[in-house]
């Protein structure tokens, strides 16, 4: 793969981007900023910013490395070209994104060939800890992720929506729409989508990362995963999987989470804490599970709607089982499942242990939704004493009289 430097660029660009800088009427702090057009492509070592309303193409790795800033506008657009180059945009260890859309103008990371898995999407690798040692490669771009500082900052994204992605490097490497690699508690996830990728909409590797209003539509493989010890907390997540019949493809579990699957019981031990979920599967006669905790994770789940799969919450192994039984670990209060649940391997249906792990849990309800995820249950768990969490008493993650996901998401 062709990386190419910033401070290597030709002359003639170098100084038109100088230029445009010294001229910009609202750019006062001597910060570099990148003309429309301009194309993302190798390493980035000093401060950039994109403006608003500009489209920037992508092409190949783009490397944001320590110590530079790439600075994002609302209603910027940046497109990886339709080449045979893998694209995708990586914020390595010490680096930083500020990528804030707003609800009406959000940025948007998207593809000339609009197909699932058209690029690699974005990766962030920070220096929280993880479990497969102190430090680890990322899948995508072989940079370092982990560490000892859990509130590591690699910046701040608010929405964002990225299209497209999850390009498949090879069969253990994917990018994702959105890949967290030991990414600390200082970073700041709001308001994002991962729109029809070819793998996972949101992936977590390690770290302490916490994240609200996430939106995971129609990615091939999983909504949400975790793994590599995962702690962070999350609050009004939705999944939402088209049928096959649209896609053209089919989508595989709401959530599928791990501790580490070359050793479960590793430590940090994945336990995140989430709570006002919206999980709605696409009734597939060939990807049936919904929440799938499995490799040791443990979990604390809150508040959410779960339906359209066969087996809508499974468990896969002794350590997670035992976790969810007794109920300090792992918790699941006040889930409400449209369907039956399934422990995979180690017994038959079990609903005496999904109502005996905490209160409110019910199955075989019916959950009535509109525009596909939009509407809550009165009741829940209120999180609030901890500053993270909103009160949000209720099951589920968009009410109808605030429909947050309006205006930035497809």
């Amino acid at each position: 793969m062709k990386k190419i430097n910033w401070k290597f660029a030709p002359l003639a660009f170098v100084a038109t981007m100088f230029v445009f800088t010294a001229c910009s009427s609202d750019d006062d702090d001597n910060t570099n900023t990148a003309p429309d057009g301009t194309e993302l492509k190798g390493e980035l070592t000093q401060d950039l910013t994109l403006k608003s309303g500009n489209t920037y193409p992508l092409t190949g790795g783009y490397h944001v490395k320590s110590g530079a800033t790439l600075t994002i506008e609302p209603g910027v657009i940046i497109k990886a070209k339709d080449d045979d180059i893998v694209d995708y945009i990586l914020i390595e260890q010490g680096a930083k994104i500020d990528a804030q859309g707003t609800a009406t103008n959000p940025i948007v990371m998207t593809a000339e060939k609009q197909s699932y898995g058209a690029w690699g999407g974005v990766h962030i690798c920070g220096k929280a800890s993880i479990n497969i040692g102190s430090t680890g490669k990322s899948e995508i771009g072989d940079a370092t992720y982990g560490g000892t500082t859990d509130t590591d900052n690699s910046g701040t994204m608010k929405y964002v929506r990225v299209e497209y992605a999850g390009y498949n490097f090879s069969e253990t490497k994917e990018g994702n729409g959105f890949t967290f690699y030991g990414v600390g508690s200082g970073t700041t996830l709001e308001y994002l989508q991962a729109y029809r990728g070819s793998d996972d909409g949101f992936e977590f590797f390690g770290g302490t990362v916490n994240v609200k209003h996430l939106v995971s539509t129609s990615n091939s493989d999983d909504s949400f995963d975790w793994t590599e010890g995962w702690r962070g907390k999350g609050q009004f997540l939705v999944a939402y999987q088209e049928s096959k019949a649209t896609l053209g493809y089919d989508c595989d579990a709401l959530i599928e989470a791990d501790n580490y699957d070359k050793n479960v019981v590793a430590t940090p031990v994945s336990q995140p804490t989430l709570a006002n979920l919206t999980l709605v599967g696409n009734n597939s006669d060939a990807n049936t599970r919904g929440i799938r905790l499995r490799a040791g994770t443990y979990a604390k789940i809150y508040n959410a709607l779960v339906k359209g799969k066969t087996n809508n919450l499974t468990t896969e192994t002794a350590e997670t089982e035992a976790a969810l039984v007794g109920g300090t670990n792992s918790i699941l209060n006040n889930i409400i499942i449209e369907g039956d649940i399934k422990v995979s391997g180690l017994g038959g249906y079990t609903s005496a242990l999904f109502a005996a792990t905490a209160t409110g849990n019910k199955i075989g309800q019916t959950i009535t939704l509109t525009s596909n995820y939009v509407g809550t249950i009165d009741g829940g768990t209120d999180l609030s004493a901890d500053s993270f969490f909103e009160k949000a008493a209720y099951k589920g993650a968009v009410t109808s009289s605030n429909n947050w996901t309006t205006g930035w998401t497809r």
